[in-house]
């Protein structure tokens, strides 16, 4: 099976300030062995990238590092408004986290939210973390002010439906599912313990029946919400931070979803590639494309083979379908699965 380059818009690469759990180098080669050619990475980073000189040089780092094309989203800040004007002119998007987030980046309070709704002068996506109530806060938002909206991470049947509705009546949203919402819930919770805690938390059957229920219509993309943690950080005694690796696990987890006849490889095609790209106005990259094995059975391994994490919540879990090889621009960058010349640090 011939793929175009895979595209995940929702994605933690650590750098700058958690390099001790990913960096741009390490975090783009898992996205190359998983048939990403494309990332977007979150801004709650440390610093966050609230300003445009601390955008920029992360960008410019981002750059020279990866080794695929990778897009650093602006982070939406109260304090630093004056500086949208400048991020709305080179980020591919906007944060804004409405709920729960690990990182000073919540946005709290209705001014707060209107101005910096107001000032993102530009029709690139505002993508919101929201959950439950904050959903009906997102669609406001578009009705109000013609903005498109995003909605990060969609996990329950109401948020789901709620979005449903409102593309119904023409609003301008978007939304985007993560494989661990697809693939577990809240009993997967209890079995994995900190190692399947991540925001949103898993949900229940019925939430993760409503999501498969959409993926044919509602939903627009399917994003890997990539946030490794180290095994040591997952498992300190005053608590766990909240996030998983997903970089080298989605591809195959959607393509076994395919072999059971839960979506057609065309619209696998839409979810991973053609949508993110149309949504978020991402440059084509010419002479790229992903070969997969859709065939190919396998076991996803206890220790994925680039992300610097080292750990997946799909450890163990039969898998049908994996990437062979990667080019990008004409240039062979995957063979057999393998990443070419790189080393592990």
């Amino acid at each position: 099976m011939i793929l175009p380059g895979l595209v995940d818009v929702h994605v933690h690469l650590r750098s700058p300030g958690g390099e001790q759990k990913e960096d741009f180098r390490t975090g783009s080669a898992a996205a190359l062995a998983g048939g990403f050619t494309t990332l977007l990475a979150m801004p709650n980073t440390q610093p966050p990238l609230v300003s445009y000189d601390i955008w920029r040089v992360a960008q410019t780092q981002a750059n020279l590092q990866s080794l695929c094309d990778v897009f650093l989203f602006a982070g939406a800040s109260a304090g630093h408004l004056d500086q949208l004007s400048q991020l709305c002119m080179h980020a591919p998007a906007l944060k804004i986290y409405l709920d729960q987030t690990y990182g000073p980046l919540r946005v709290r309070g209705l001014a707060a939210l209107a101005g910096v709704t107001e000032g993102w002068n530009s029709d690139k996506p505002i993508c919101l973390h929201a959950e439950e109530e904050s959903v009906a806060v997102g669609v406001a938002l578009a009705a109000m002010y013609g903005k498109h909206i995003h909605f990060c991470h969609v996990s329950r049947k109401a948020e789901i439906e709620l979005i449903a509705r409102a593309k119904e009546r023409g609003l301008p949203v978007t939304c985007e599912v993560a494989p661990h919402h697809l693939f577990l819930n809240e009993a997967d919770a209890l079995r994995l313990g900190p190692y399947g805690d991540m925001r949103p938390t898993l949900a229940s059957p019925s939430d993760q029946a409503a999501l498969w229920e959409h993926i044919n219509s509602t939903i627009d993309c399917v994003a890997s919400d990539h946030a490794p943690h180290t095994r040591a950080e997952k498992e300190r005694p005053e608590g766990a931070p909240p996030g998983v690796p997903g970089l080298e696990s989605t591809l195959p987890l959607m393509l076994t979803a395919v072999s059971q006849g839960r979506l057609s490889a065309a619209r696998l095609t839409e979810l991973l590639a053609l949508n993110p790209r149309r949504i978020f106005k991402l440059p084509e990259q010419p002479e790229t494309w992903v070969e997969v094995d859709p065939e190919a059975e396998f076991v996803f391994p206890e220790r994925p083979l680039y992300t610097k994490c080292g750990w997946s919540p799909f450890a163990g879990m039969r898998l049908r379908g994996r990437v062979t090889h990667v080019v990008l621009r004409g240039q062979e960058v995957v063979r057999d699965g393998i990443v070419l010349n790189y080393q592990n640090p």
